[in-house]
C-alpha cells in the first residue's frame, strides 16, 4: 500500500513533531518497497530486511533534516540503498541476485495456464539471470524503473542524480542487458 505524496507529507510532518504512530504508518507503507530496494543491492533476503530496518531507523533520526515539500519515498529509498551498499561492502561480497521480488503471481481470472506459467517462469529466470550479471548501478536503475515503477523524478531523487542522468543510465543499463541476453541466446543456440 503505497501512499500519495500529500498523505506522506502530513505523516512526515506529524513524525517530525514526535508522532511515532505517523512514522509507523510510513514504515508500513514502504516496508516492502524498501526491502525490495535493499534486496536488489544485497542479493540476500535477510540482509535486505536488516538494511531496510536500519534504513528506516536512520531515516527516522534524520527527519529533522528532511526538506519540507520533498517527496518522502525517493528520500527513504536513497537512505535504504546506501545502508544496503554499506552492508554489502562490510561483508566483502558480490551479491548473487535472483530478484525473486520481481516475480509475478497472478491469480483468479488472470492466472496463467500451466504451460503459460512454465514459459513465464523460464523467461523470468532468463531475464533475472541476465540482470545478475549487470553492475550494481545498472541493476538498481532497472529495478527502480521496471520492478518498483518509480518515475524518472523519483529515480533521480533516490539515486541522487539529475533526471537527464537517470535517462542515460537507464538507456545504458538496458543496452548492457540486451548485450548479455543476446550473448546468452547465441550461447544456447
Amino acid at each position: 500500500m503505497e501512499g500519495r505524496p500529500a498523505e506522506d507529507a502530513v505523516l512526515v510532518e506529524r513524525a517530525q513533531h514526535g508522532d511515532t504512530e505517523a512514522y509507523g504508518e510510513l514504515v508500513r507503507r514502504y516496508q516492502a518497497l524498501a526491502t525490495r530496494t535493499a534486496y536488489v543491492i544485497t542479493g540476500l533476503s535477510t540482509e535486505a530486511e536488516d538494511a531496510a530496518q536500519d534504513g528506516f531507523t536512520k531515516a527516522y533520526f534524520a527527519l529533522g533534516r528532511f526538506r519540507t515539500g520533498a517527496p518522502f519515498r525517493p528520500w527513504l529509498l536513497r537512505i535504504v540503498a546506501n545502508e544496503a551498499k554499506n552492508r554489502r561492502k562490510a561483508a566483502g561480497r558480490r551479491p548473487t541476485v535472483d530478484l525473486s521480488v520481481a516475480e509475478d503471481r497472478p491469480s483468479g481470472d488472470t492466472a496463467l495456464s500451466p504451460e503459460e506459467a512454465a514459459l513465464a517462469s523460464e523467461r523470468r529466470a532468463f531475464v533475472l539471470g541476465a540482470l545478475g550479471k549487470l553492475r550494481e548501478e545498472d541493476r538498481l536503475v532497472i529495478a527502480y524503473r521496471y520492478f518498483m515503477q518509480l518515475s524518472e523524478a523519483e529515480m533521480a531523487d533516490a539515486l541522487g542524480v539529475a533526471r537527464g542522468t537517470v535517462k542515460s543510465r537507464l538507456s545504458r543499463a538496458i543496452g548492457r542487458l540486451r548485450e548479455i541476453t543476446a550473448g546468452q541466446v547465441r550461447a544456447d543456440a
